[in-house]
């Protein structure tokens, strides 16, 4: 009997077998790894900042079009990889200011505006609403931001706001396939964290060359610790702590929703390399998620997830014991108990008292764009830093975007805290989590944008294609 996988293109409507297009897709993978180790080594490595985000971006649409699923997995690994890819470029042939390479992400993501359009006249009858009212709200400050602000910072903030957004849509809409779904992001998501926290040990205690030259030329030297062995904060391969951070909250958390060998190995690695990021918002994010999800699960999940922790913290507590490793996170611990006098702790209280008046009376809001200045001396484009997502919101898209932004985020959380299946469906109850627990760190930081956006949407919508799925008895 022919037991083959069927699955359904969202963009394309039409069945499709996975396992009849993986070699295709594949190959498609496999030829833009290969593309790319050859530029570099083969003295073409400057031409890699053009080379790798159109075959990224080519490789994508190959994708999308005939194996969405290996799409899905793809985006994340271009998103994890890419600022190290970037690195490794600038520390062979120069720093680059403009960040070209790191558009590769967006590009990628930005496929799935074609399934937004197509499906956006039915998607509010479909369940979508969430995702076009944020969608207002995002447009709304990209015509704002077309008034007050040069078009290319536009650009670039529209690519960073709209990202998050359609990327979930996609999830979202293809809810009749959420099973294949749900194995994919467990399955990439587990490898995530056991390479990504395997090579973020290996920073710490080595700090690679290009990983020391990303450090002084971005000049992250108060977020990002000393360019020395044992003196960076971690951030692995991403660009920074924050990104960092995010993805590992998301993955560790996932694992508990997973089962094979490899569970063990990368909890070790990656709680790890958490604790070494040295990010206090997401350690309490990944406690905040521990709670939700012990608390959501039945009986019979909640014995097995205790279990589960208790074993990953015989593998890792001794791990945190050996010098330097004890030093540097009990020293991070103990800031908890005197937050007042701690400084990053009083500059964003500073940054709240000082501007949270001034954002809440921007009533057209700046527009997309407005965190982006030109340096007088360099010439080149700069990030203004908001440590807030409430404020980042209100002064990009006004009253008027805020609302539609905020309405969408608020009612899409309200919807994914009333499903039942998380009770069975320990992923469903993970992905809520993870969703709402990035959200209560909007509060501290722009946490709707760039990766940490991509899990804070991406994992909200998977809860609600859980829930459409187990919902619609036609689901197989």
């Amino acid at each position: 009997m022919n037991s083959r996988q069927i699955l359904f293109n969202s963009f394309s409507q039409e069945n499709y077998s996975p396992e009849e297009r993986s070699q295709q897709g594949w190959m498609a993978i496999a030829g833009f790894i290969l593309l790319t180790v050859v530029c570099y080594f083969a003295g073409a490595t400057a031409a890699l900042r053009l080379i790798y985000p159109v075959t990224a971006l080519a490789v994508a649409v190959f994708l999308y079009l005939r194996h969405p699923i290996l799409y899905v997995s793809f985006t994340w690994w271009i998103w994890f990889l890419t600022p190290l890819a970037t690195r490794l470029v600038d520390y062979r042939v120069g720093w680059d200011a403009t960040r070209q390479m790191l558009i590769a992400p967006y590009l990628v993501v930005f496929v799935t505006i074609a399934t937004f359009l197509r499906h956006f006249p039915r998607a509010s009858h479909q369940g979508g609403l969430p995702f076009v009212m944020a969608f207002i709200g995002v447009f709304y400050g990209f015509l704002i931001g077309l008034i007050y602000n040069p078009p290319i910072p536009v650009a670039r903030g529209l690519l960073d706001w709209l990202s998050p957004i359609i990327f979930a849509f996609h999830l979202f809409i293809n809810w009749r396939d959420y099973p294949s779904y749900r194995q994919n992001i467990q399955r990439t998501f587990l490898w995530c964290v056991l390479i990504l926290g395997t090579y973020g040990i290996y920073q710490f205690v080595v700090a690679p060359e290009w990983d020391r030259y990303w450090l002084i030329q971005s000049k992250l030297f108060m977020s990002s610790g000393n360019p020395v062995p044992f003196g960076m904060r971690v951030w692995s391969t991403l660009h920074s702590v924050g990104p960092f951070g995010s993805v590992m909250q998301a993955g560790l958390l996932l694992l508990f929703t997973s089962s094979g060998n490899l569970i063990f190995p990368a909890s070790a690695v990656g709680y790890l390399s958490f604790l070494l990021t040295q990010a206090r918002t997401n350690w309490g994010g990944w406690l905040f998620g521990i709670i939700m999800i012990v608390a959501s699960v039945k009986a019979r999940i909640q014995m097995r997830l205790i279990i589960i922790i208790a074993v990953m913290a015989i593998c890792v507590v001794p791990l945190t014991t050996i010098e330097p490793i004890a030093g540097v996170v009990s020293a991070r611990l103990e800031t908890f108990s005197n937050l007042q006098e701690d400084t990053s702790f009083k500059d964003r209280s500073g940054s709240y008292d000082k501007n949270l008046g001034l954002a809440l009376s921007n009533g057209l809001g700046n527009g997309l764009g407005n965190i982006w200045k030109v340096n007088e001396k360099t010439g080149q484009i700069e990030v203004v830093v908001i440590d807030s997502g409430i404020l980042d919101m209100f002064f990009t898209l006004g009253w008027f975007g805020a609302i539609f932004y905020m309405g969408g985020l608020i009612l899409l959380i309200i919807s994914v805290s009333s499903y039942g299946e998380g009770r069975f469906d320990s992923f469903i109850s993970a992905a809520r989590a993870i969703g709402i627990s990035s959200a209560t760190q909007l509060i501290i930081g722009s946490g709707m944008l760039s990766v940490a956006g991509m899990i804070l949407w991406g994992f909200l919508a998977m809860a609600m294609a859980g829930h459409k799925y187990y919902s619609n008895p036609n689901n197989s």
